[in-house]
Protein backbone atom coordinates (compact mmCIF):
# COMPACT_ATOMS: atom_id res chain seq x y z
CA UNK A 1 0.00 0.00 0.00
CA UNK A 2 1.23 3.46 -0.84
CA UNK A 3 0.96 5.55 2.33
CA UNK A 4 1.99 8.71 0.53
CA UNK A 5 -1.37 9.10 -1.20
CA UNK A 6 -3.67 11.71 0.28
CA UNK A 7 -6.85 10.54 1.94
CA UNK A 8 -10.25 10.84 0.29
CA UNK A 9 -11.06 14.05 2.17
CA UNK A 10 -7.56 15.38 1.81
CA UNK A 11 -6.72 15.07 5.50
CA UNK A 12 -2.94 14.80 5.87
CA UNK A 13 -2.37 16.04 9.42
CA UNK A 14 -0.76 12.86 10.71
CA UNK A 15 1.18 12.31 7.49
CA UNK A 16 2.57 15.83 7.81
CA UNK A 17 3.47 15.30 11.48
CA UNK A 18 4.59 11.65 11.55
CA UNK A 19 4.69 10.33 7.99
CA UNK A 20 8.45 10.00 7.70
CA UNK A 21 8.79 8.46 11.16
CA UNK A 22 5.69 6.26 11.36
CA UNK A 23 3.90 6.00 8.03
CA UNK A 24 1.38 3.42 9.23
CA UNK A 25 0.36 5.48 12.28
CA UNK A 26 -0.09 8.41 9.91
CA UNK A 27 -2.07 6.29 7.46
CA UNK A 28 -4.52 4.93 10.04
CA UNK A 29 -4.96 8.36 11.64
CA UNK A 30 -5.62 10.15 8.37
CA UNK A 31 -7.45 7.43 6.41
CA UNK A 32 -9.37 5.54 9.07
CA UNK A 33 -9.87 7.96 11.96
CA UNK A 34 -10.39 11.21 10.07
CA UNK A 35 -11.69 9.94 6.73
CA UNK A 36 -13.93 7.17 8.04
CA UNK A 37 -14.81 7.69 11.70
CA UNK A 38 -15.02 11.49 11.67
CA UNK A 39 -17.05 11.46 8.44
CA UNK A 40 -19.76 9.05 9.59
CA UNK A 41 -23.29 10.43 9.38
CA UNK A 42 -24.31 9.70 12.99
CA UNK A 43 -22.82 12.90 14.46
CA UNK A 44 -21.84 16.22 12.97
CA UNK A 45 -18.16 17.21 13.02
CA UNK A 46 -19.10 19.83 15.64
CA UNK A 47 -20.62 17.19 17.92
CA UNK A 48 -17.68 14.83 17.35
CA UNK A 49 -15.38 17.65 18.39
CA UNK A 50 -17.28 18.22 21.64
CA UNK A 51 -17.23 14.49 22.43
CA UNK A 52 -13.51 14.29 21.67
CA UNK A 53 -12.69 17.35 23.79
CA UNK A 54 -14.68 15.84 26.65
CA UNK A 55 -12.90 12.49 26.41
CA UNK A 56 -9.43 14.01 26.17
CA UNK A 57 -10.15 16.37 29.05
CA UNK A 58 -11.43 13.53 31.23
CA UNK A 59 -8.30 11.50 30.49
CA UNK A 60 -5.97 14.48 31.00
CA UNK A 61 -4.54 14.05 27.47
CA UNK A 62 -3.41 17.64 26.92
CA UNK A 63 -0.95 16.53 24.22
CA UNK A 64 -3.90 15.74 21.91
CA UNK A 65 -6.30 18.24 23.49
CA UNK A 66 -4.46 21.25 22.06
CA UNK A 67 -5.17 20.06 18.52
CA UNK A 68 -8.77 19.09 19.27
CA UNK A 69 -9.65 22.38 20.95
CA UNK A 70 -8.44 24.16 17.83
CA UNK A 71 -10.24 21.64 15.62
CA UNK A 72 -13.46 22.14 17.62
CA UNK A 73 -13.23 25.88 17.02
CA UNK A 74 -12.85 25.26 13.27
CA UNK A 75 -15.88 22.93 13.46
CA UNK A 76 -18.04 25.76 14.78
CA UNK A 77 -17.76 25.37 18.56
CA UNK A 78 -17.33 28.80 20.12
CA UNK A 79 -14.86 29.58 22.86
CA UNK A 80 -17.80 30.34 25.17
CA UNK A 81 -19.26 26.88 24.48
CA UNK A 82 -15.89 25.21 25.02
CA UNK A 83 -15.38 27.13 28.25
CA UNK A 84 -18.82 26.05 29.48
CA UNK A 85 -18.18 22.42 28.48
CA UNK A 86 -14.85 22.45 30.32
CA UNK A 87 -16.45 23.92 33.44
CA UNK A 88 -19.09 21.18 33.33
CA UNK A 89 -16.40 18.55 32.81
CA UNK A 90 -14.42 19.79 35.80
CA UNK A 91 -17.17 18.47 38.07
CA UNK A 92 -17.29 15.08 36.36
CA UNK A 93 -13.68 14.54 35.26
CA UNK A 94 -11.93 16.26 38.15
CA UNK A 95 -11.01 19.84 38.83
CA UNK A 96 -7.37 19.55 37.70
CA UNK A 97 -8.48 18.18 34.32
CA UNK A 98 -11.00 20.98 33.85
CA UNK A 99 -8.57 23.66 34.96
CA UNK A 100 -5.78 22.35 32.74
CA UNK A 101 -8.06 22.19 29.70
CA UNK A 102 -9.41 25.69 30.40
CA UNK A 103 -5.89 27.09 30.69
CA UNK A 104 -5.06 25.46 27.36
CA UNK A 105 -8.17 26.95 25.73
CA UNK A 106 -7.19 30.39 27.11
CA UNK A 107 -3.71 30.02 25.62
CA UNK A 108 -5.13 29.01 22.22
CA UNK A 109 -7.71 31.81 22.26
CA UNK A 110 -5.18 34.49 23.23
CA UNK A 111 -2.72 33.31 20.57
CA UNK A 112 -5.31 33.95 17.87
CA UNK A 113 -6.22 37.44 19.13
Amino acid sequence: MNTTESTSNGWTGAKDALGDFSPWMAHYTDSVLFDEVWEREGLSPRDRSLVTVAALTAMGRTDQLRFHLTHARSNGVSDDELEEALLHLAFYAGWPSGMGATALLKEISEAED
